[in-house]
């Protein structure tokens, strides 16, 4: 009996994530309303605070979902990974209302009284892995620091889909994520290896399947 009562559970968790996905990305988190969640997600009252303690509670779910949602199917290491992960990334903002939602509740975060650098943070830990591989497989130039890296590869992205929101409500994200690897890699990655790497935008259709958080 463990394991069904387990798998509602679950389910029912996702649906109430899957549901205040789409109110926060609507409405944002000063004009979601816990009563449509509930009615997005068809739960009571009862089974929502089962999971989340608070309204603020499940925006920090769903902000905290960003990362799992978009890593990539792909047999790459290193360099190719970190960037087959911005480029499934960038494809699955348009598609993925989780993660709008996680990206749009970040940047609102101050508004709603919570300063949490734990999804960032999680980016920033995903990333600077891939960068410690590539420094092991000698793929990074001398002095590039991994972790320092990583920050500023969280820092661009987070500026690129900002840019990209604006200009072209998401359209061209994946073609800027291209040319900001364009211009990154030389500066980074030892000679002789930048050309080796496949920033063809339709690695971006490789993806595992999400693992909400």
């Amino acid at each position: 009996m463990a394991r069904p009562t387990q798998e509602r559970a679950l389910r029912t968790r996702e649906l109430i994530l899957l549901a205040a996905a789409e109110e926060f990305e609507t409405k944002g988190y000063a004009g979601a309303a816990i009563t449509k969640i509930l009615e997005r997600a068809g739960v009571t009252a009862g089974a929502l605070y089962f999971h989340f303690k608070s309204k603020q509670d499940l925006a920090l779910a769903v902000m905290n979902a960003q990362p799992q949602s978009v890593m990539p199917h792909l047999a790459s290491q290193g360099l190719q990974r970190l960037v087959d992960l911005t480029l499934v990334w960038s494809r699955q903002l348009r598609e993925d209302v989780l993660l709008r939602a996680g990206v749009r509740l970040a940047v609102e975060q101050g508004g709603f009284g919570v300063e949490s650098l734990s999804s960032y943070q999680n980016w920033h830990g995903i990333m600077a892995d891939c960068l410690q591989t590539a420094q092991k497989n000698g793929e990074l130039r001398s002095g590039v620091d991994p972790d320092r890296t990583a920050t500023f590869v969280v820092g661009a992205c987070t500026g690129v889909q900002l840019y990209s929101e604006i200009r072209t409500g998401r359209d061209d994200l994946t073609e800027q994520v291209v040319q900001m690897w364009r211009l990154l890699l030389p500066g980074i990655a030892v000679p002789g290896l930048v050309d080796s790497i496949d920033l063809d935008p339709e690695r971006g259709n490789s993806r595992a399947n999400p693992v909400q958080g």
